[in-house]
């Protein structure tokens, strides 16, 4: 997935390396826990993965494609075609109801045959899975932190994505909340086969995922099989 992948940041001062050659494979369908001390580059290296950031050395493939290949345009269009996110804040567009979040990448994302009345459909199926199809019309406003982070799940996995990335998903979530959240999140990456990578500073949810890849000062120190 990532070969030899290097970020530096230059000033006119001095250059900082963020990240320095990362190197990893992660087999479809896995499950991915990027952990580390604040500041050891995890969400850089999430943004790069992911293509929202282009690396200073190296490369990523997502399912085949190197990244390094395709523009701006391209590398936009292959996230919206195999990826999916979910953010610690969670990033629900505020004037729209919990259906239309859900809806949005399904309308962004147009697929062949697939009219407005199927999307909406899908849309409330995937509410309904988070177990909130009594919560349709409600606005974020109107939600609890746990019930906004589940329609951001819908929304992630609606359009069904290849690739998740959860960039700390239950880090504004208390305890209990998030612990429910992190079990839904499980679940529909179970149901779905989809590769989840998840940035995260809680041991306790890194030790669910099969594979743990620890950053150091943006430097590779561990990437291991935790669970057979």
């Amino acid at each position: 997935m990532a070969q030899r992948l290097g970020k530096t940041v230059s000033t006119e001062y001095h250059s900082l390396d963020i990240l320095h050659e990362i190197s990893f494979d992660l087999p479809a369908g896995a499950t991915l826990a990027v952990v580390g001390a604040s500041g050891s580059g995890k969400s850089t290296l999430l943004a790069l993965l992911a293509g929202l950031d282009t690396p200073s050395r190296g490369d990523v493939h997502l399912a085949g494609q190197a990244l390094g290949a395709l523009d701006e345009d391209g590398r936009a269009q292959l996230r919206a075609d195999l990826t999916g996110f979910v953010f610690q804040s969670f990033q629900l567009l505020p004037d729209l109801t919990a259906l239309e979040n859900v809806m949005l990448p399904l309308e962004l994302i147009p697929r062949p045959g697939r009219s407005r009345s199927a999307m909406l459909q899908k849309a409330r199926d995937w509410l309904e899975r988070v177990g909130l199809g009594d919560r349709l019309e409600h606005t974020p406003r109107q939600l609890s932190g746990g019930e906004q982070q589940r329609v951001a799940l819908a929304r992630a996995f609606a359009p069904g994505p290849q690739i998740l990335f959860a960039d700390e998903p239950t880090g504004s979530l208390d305890s209990a909340t998030g612990e429910r959240v992190a079990n839904l999140l499980f679940e529909l990456n179970r149901a779905t086969g989809t590769t989840l990578i998840l940035v995260t500073h809680d041991e306790k949810l890194a030790a669910r995922c099969d594979w743990r890849l620890r950053l150091e000062a943006g430097r590779l120190s561990e990437f291991v099989r935790v669970v057979a």
